[in-house]
């Protein structure tokens, strides 16, 4: 059984036809997804993360919605450059970035 130290969710808008579409979406969500494969694959941490591309949470108006757990961590208006802050700050450093906490 895989256990992962952290997994990230982020939303994408996807819907259960497969399309995507969505407030998430139109606001690069899926860059950011991207972004985090990217930083994961770089820093080496591919055993160590699991990362879900999810539908929608519900606070639209917030997003691109990123959920990082164990620790329950929201983080709303998500941008690419956003991703190596979290990745530097809350996933390797262990400190929540708080500015980005919703």
């Amino acid at each position: 059984m895989i256990s992962p130290k952290h997994h990230i969710f982020i939303c994408t808008s996807c819907r259960i036809n497969g399309t995507q579409k969505g407030y998430c979406f139109q606001q690069d969500s899926v860059k950011v997804l991207q972004t985090f494969l990217e930083e994961i694959d770089e820093r080496d941490l591919s055993g160590d993360i699991m990362l879900t591309n999810t539908g929608c949470f519900g606070i639209c108006d917030k997003g691109p919605i990123v959920v990082v757990y164990p620790e329950g961590v929201w983080y709303g208006n998500v941008t690419v450059d956003d991703v190596e802050r979290i990745m530097d700050e809350h996933i390797e450093g262990g400190h929540v970035v708080q500015d980005l906490v919703i």
